[in-house]
């Protein structure tokens, strides 16, 4: 009698444990409800930019000024850029892009960077490399232990404080005026900072958004927030992701992300996850950004012989994500040969 029992809870727990769907997965064929979907692209909602990083030139002459399907740019400025020197702010850039759209009926949305992906480039302001801001900024490292940039030390008071001043003269100047300003992704690569911790890491961040909101209360003021430092979710949940969601939708700060991949677990456990699962009365925002197209990252490869996948991430972003704006990235020869025919007249 006891071996039949025994034998009985086996097959039970084989059946359940068969029966059992892991987590990490509960999005991984969502992308199947999407890969349907064609060209052109129907009218929507969404606010549509087209992201150009750092190149600003790129935007004279650019087909998205004829094509009333796209709100405008999606420009990155570096925090070195905006102050050259302390407390000497030049906005002249951001003015002249700003100008440039607006004569042919454009938006400009800001994206404030202070932190880089090459390690050549700080991206903040040089005064702030002192022993008066605790050297003002870390390298980021890439898995393999590589220098790949720096961010700045979000996490420290008196640079969020010098931050914050920037904010305030930009909002003074553009506030009403721009579409909107995102702060850069919260993914960074900190290895054995002895001034960083994962709580004042968050803190940081959520008194950056604050300031964000406090110098632009008119425009859209949006976070990226895609990884935080010492949570991988689902398992590894300390709930600082979650956290900056909330705390952005109890301010009124939006919510984005770079990296629409409808197909990594990373991206569909972290930002995809947050968006789809939470209700937002902010506005969210996906970037499509370099590699995107062909379903990477960080990755400026072509591949001729392609299928087009602009339909899938639009009907994603639009009916799984529920997304406000959508800034697809000026990379060749992806946004003419498959970007522009989904979003034609």
């Amino acid at each position: 009698m006891k071996k039949l029992c025994f034998l009985a809870a086996l097959l039970i727990t084989g059946h359940a444990q068969a029966q059992w769907d892991n987590p990490v997965d509960r999005y991984a064929n969502e992308y199947k409800n999407h890969i349907s979907a064609k060209c052109p692209i129907p009218k929507d909602n969404i606010q549509h930019f087209v992201y150009f990083a750092r190149d600003r030139e790129a935007i004279h002459n650019h087909p998205l000024l004829n094509n009333a399907r796209f709100s405008g740019a999606q420009i990155m400025y570096s925090w070195a850029m905006l102050e050259p020197e302390k407390d000497q702010y030049d906005f002249s850039m951001i003015q002249a892009d700003y100008d440039y759209l607006k004569a042919h009926g454009k938006k400009l949305f800001i994206q404030l960077q202070d932190a880089t992906f090459d390690p050549r480039y700080k991206g903040v302001p040089s005064y702030l490399l002192s022993d008066e801001y605790d050297g003002g900024a870390v390298y980021q490292y890439t898995d393999d232990g590589e220098p790949e940039g720096w961010v700045a030390k979000r996490w420290d008071s008196k640079v969020r404080a010098r931050f914050a001043k920037l904010l305030n003269a930009l909002g003074k100047q553009f506030d009403g005026k721009v579409e909107g300003i995102n702060l850069q992704e919260t993914a960074i690569g900190v290895e054995k900072e002895p001034s960083f911790t994962e709580t004042s890491y968050v803190e940081g961040l959520k008194a950056n958004m604050l300031a964000m909101k406090h110098a632009f209360p008119t425009s859209t003021t949006m976070q990226y927030a895609n990884f935080m430092v010492g949570e991988w979710l689902p398992w590894e949940d300390k709930g600082y992701l979650k956290s900056i969601y909330q705390y952005g939708q109890e301010i009124g700060v939006g919510l984005g992300a770079p990296d629409l991949m409808m197909k990594k677990r990373g991206q569909l456990n972290h930002a995809l996850a947050m968006m789809h699962e939470n209700s937002f009365t902010v506005p969210l925002g996906i970037a499509i950004q370099d590699g995107n197209y062909i379903g990477q990252t960080n990755n400026t490869e072509v591949v001729d012989n392609r299928q087009s996948i602009v339909p899938a991430l639009h009907s994603f972003a639009q009916s799984f994500l529920h997304v406000n704006y959508m800034f697809w990235v000026n990379q060749e020869p992806y946004f003419e040969q498959d970007v522009l025919p989904c979003f034609a007249l």
